[in-house]
């Protein structure tokens, strides 16, 4: 059995981990950290596991120390560190936060406000998005897992940008997000009588995943991306819905994209390409690692549409980080990840 370990197991990813490692098959739940509930159970903070998982939070070198592969659920910045110690120990490293996801420490300074401690373990991490960089996880140490609209977007684009059917100027990226998204932590703009019975756009133009998504977008093109990204809030609990616009190029039809996201898709288990007429709702993948991809073409505007639906705490996180875990240890991708998602 694989042993695991995640620091930072009280936070919303955290706790995810801890549900769904609970019940994976090849690997077992070594140890769980927490600087806020250090020394309770994570039942105590999460009451849905008591009886089910009843591990009590330790210190983040406990954790290192008992687990052959260690998830980081942490904010920005705190990773690092651990991440060379696991690294020295030839550990396996997941972080689910946004230390080793930029590839230029420019863009990491400007939308991150820090710099790389150790520029050769970033050159040795890999960026993981399975669907789009399979080949580059397997042998790697130190992964990073990608954020949440960082996965829905370039899985709704992938197969337009890769095949050239789309201009790459003038992208637009329409998301909207569950609240857990925010994090565990209190703040106004998630205080239940300013969120319930609202909806709104924050941080556009300006949101900490544009440089992440552009990446990602121009090594599928194979030249410079840059998009406009808008994300809003929604009063729910999970799920992010991305709408993209992207304009044809002259002569593409619908049924040349439709060919090639069957044939970019095929093989992807993760992946569900709907058929005309059934358009991707976050309803339908709650608690999955499944994203839903519905595509559009307005041939009286020659505007491309493609939506996806994830589930941000599952294919945004969680699910994906094991997903990438799987890959790593040489297990099947779909290991301890079947969730069948319920259906109301």
């Amino acid at each position: 059995m694989i042993k695991a370990g995640i620091i930072g197991a009280t936070g919303y990813a955290g706790a995810e981990l801890v549900r769904i490692l609970s019940g994976h098959p090849e690997c077992e739940i070594a140890a769980i950290s927490s600087v806020s509930f250090e020394g309770k159970a994570i039942s105590e903070v999460y009451p849905a596991y008591y009886g089910l998982n009843d591990m009590v939070c330790e210190d983040a070198d406990s954790v290192v120390e008992k687990s052959d592969v260690i998830f980081a659920a942490l904010p920005h910045g705190l990773s690092q560190e651990l991440a060379q110690r696991c690294f020295d120990l030839g550990k396996i490293f997941i972080d689910l936060g946004a230390d080793f996801r930029l590839e230029n420490e420019d863009d990491y300074k400007q939308w991150y406000g820090g710099s790389y401690v150790n520029k050769e373990l970033h050159q040795n991490s890999v960026y993981a998005l399975p669907e789009l960089f399979r080949k580059n996880i397997a042998g790697k140490k130190t992964i990073a897992n990608p954020g949440c609209y960082t996965t829905g977007v370039p899985l709704a684009l992938a197969p337009a940008i890769a095949g050239g059917f789309v201009e790459l100027k003038g992208i637009i990226a329409d998301c909207k997000s569950g609240v857990t998204g925010s994090g565990r932590g209190l703040t106004q703009g998630t205080h239940y009588p300013d969120l319930n019975e609202g909806f709104h756009a924050y941080k556009v133009a300006a949101h900490r995943h544009t440089p992440e998504i552009e990446q990602t977008l121009s090594h599928l093109a194979g030249q410079k991306v840059k998009l406009t990204f808008v994300p809003h809030l929604l009063p729910i609990n999970r799920g992010i819905l991305s709408t993209c616009y992207a304009r044809l190029k002259p002569g593409v039809t619908k049924e040349q994209l439709r060919k090639a996201y069957e044939e970019f898709y095929k093989d992807e288990y993760f992946v569900r390409l709907l058929p005309e007429g059934m358009t991707a709702d976050i309803h339908n993948i709650k608690y999955s690692n499944f994203c839903d991809v519905s595509i559009y073409t307005d041939e009286r505007t020659s505007t491309f549409i493609a939506i996806s639906a994830i589930d941000n705490m599952v294919k945004g996180a969680a699910g994906q980080a094991v997903q990438n875990m799987n890959i790593v240890f040489g297990l099947d991708e779909k290991c301890g990840l079947e969730f069948i998602p319920p259906a109301f």
